[in-house]
């Protein structure tokens, strides 16, 4: 009996394959905003690798494991296969959700995408590929932000209730097979694997069931992308149809039907816009409704209880995202909620990620403060948020007092990270990094981090071991 015919792999897959396997070539400005991405992800990772409740996920899942020349956590001491390295570091980027974003028609951390990266090319670099360098890296990330958001601009994984770790699974399974020196056969091969792990709802960041849960689903989808990179070069076979086969395949079986499209070629169109939280720690709607109320809050300050309304108008994905009443919980359910974070920034000039514990949040007057907003969508500002060529995230904010005075409304459309802010924006970006380094390794460790960065040209041909080995402890 002659051998059947091999199955038509998924045109997507073949798309993804083709990108991650081309040989690097990206704009002089996608090489520096990648830089500022990847300083700025560490800095979110050492950051958050100080926190108690962060820290109890890292390490190996069996206490005492050791695994010579494991791969490394930025900020810890730990030496871990590159799966549960990825998991980590992904984990430690995500969890104070201050990390880079994107936001189409389905949101996206792509930063994510850096816990797969680190973790792979550190394992490659202290073993078959010593001379690894940190350009190879930033290819890497490059390429990972533009798989993963791409597939947002069309394609809604909301719609049938799905969290979008998806795509981080697919672009992560990508880079990390092209990393670990796959063929495109076998790069699509993990990447029909990635998409197999789809159905993943999102409950855990919505409504009374926000949990912690949404700061390590990112960690745990770019773990995933490393495993079945690595059961692809083991030589796994790959699902050729796994988007496509009827019932059964994801877009039946999970999207009701609704094709999966890439609506522009894969290039470095994600990493040249994309848009970094500084200076607040928050989700990434509340960024512009933050910054407005820094503006409020020398005028307010001393007014707070008599205060009769706060009245915000937004777009319609802050409402369905961090729009949020009643009680909050737990740090996870504070961070999600744009009244919470709002009422901490008119009383007290800024947030920072301490806000949001259990003992801050005590504090009565916040809820006080929460009682008094309402929010509400404005079309246009809706409109500006889904428009391409704007990207804007426009909030704005009107105080009334009980004595029948009210200030004027404050307005901001574009965050301090928003492309079209740029020149005001990597400032802060460099100084997030600063503090953090400074912070989590002062002294001389820190200069030499900070030396190590600071020229471009040099950086980029820094043996990448060196720089994770800066970043151990």
């Amino acid at each position: 009996m002659a051998s059947p015919q091999p199955l038509a792999t998924d045109p997507l897959l073949v798309q993804i394959a083709d990108y991650t396997a081309a040989p690097p070539a990206f704009s002089a400005e996608a090489y520096a905003t990648a830089r500022s991405s990847l300083l700025d992800s560490i800095a979110c990772a050492l950051e958050a690798v100080a926190q108690p409740d962060c820290a109890k996920l890292l390490g190996p899942y069996v206490a005492g494991t050791v695994v010579p020349n494991g791969s490394r956590v930025p900020g810890t001491d730990f030496r871990l296969d590159p799966v549960k390295a990825a998991f980590d570091t992904g984990t430690a980027i995500r969890w104070l959700d201050y990390n880079d974003s994107w936001f189409a028609l389905e949101a996206g951390h792509p930063s994510d995408n850096l816990g797969a990266i680190l973790a792979v090319a550190d394992y490659l670099c202290q073993g078959e590929r010593p001379d690894l360098d940190v350009k190879v890296v930033l290819d890497a990330l490059i390429q990972a932000y533009e798989v993963q958001c791409v597939l947002t601009l069309e394609n809604s994984f909301l719609a049938p209730g799905l969290d979008a770790t998806v795509l981080l699974a697919v672009s992560s399974a990508a880079v990390a097979t092209r990393l670990l020196g796959g063929t495109k056969a076998q790069i699509a091969a993990a990447v029909s694997n990635a998409w197999l792990d789809g159905a993943n709802p999102r409950t855990y960041r919505l409504g009374a069931n926000t949990g912690p849960r949404k700061s390590w689903a990112s960690g745990d989808a770019t773990s995933r992308g490393v495993k079945h990179a690595l059961m692809a070069l083991r030589g796994e076979p790959g699902y050729p149809a796994a988007l496509s086969t009827a019932k059964y395949g994801f877009v039946d079986s999970i999207m009701r039907g609704k094709p999966i499209v890439a609506p522009r070629p894969f290039g470095s169109y994600i990493i040249e816009n994309i848009l970094y939280k500084v200076p607040f720690p928050t989700e990434f709607h509340a960024q512009t409704a933050s910054e407005c109320a820094v503006r409020l809050h020398p005028l307010v300050k001393d007014r707070l209880d008599g205060i009769k309304a706060i009245r915000i108008r937004t777009h319609t994905r802050t409402m369905h995202t961090i729009d949020k009443k009643g009680p909050l919980r737990n740090a996870a359910d504070r961070d999600h909620c744009l009244q919470y974070i709002l009422a901490v920034v008119l009383k007290h000039g800024k947030i920072t990620s301490e806000d949001y514990e259990d003992e801050f949040a005590r504090d009565p007057q916040l809820d006080q403060l929460r009682e008094k907003m309402s929010v509400t969508e404005d079309e246009s500002f809706t409109r500006d948020y889904y428009d391409p060529e704007k990207r804007a995230n426009p909030n704005a904010i009107r105080i009334e007092f009980d004595d029948g005075t009210s200030l004027p409304e404050v307005r901001v459309d574009f965050p301090l990270g928003h492309p079209r802010r740029r020149a005001e924006g990597l400032p802060l970006v460099a100084e997030k990094f600063r503090h953090a380094v400074a912070t989590a390794f002062p002294g001389a460790r820190g200069e030499k981090i900070m030396a190590a960065t600071a020229d471009p040209a040099a950086f980029d041909a820094m043996k990448f071991r060196d720089f994770m080995e800066l970043l151990a402890r």
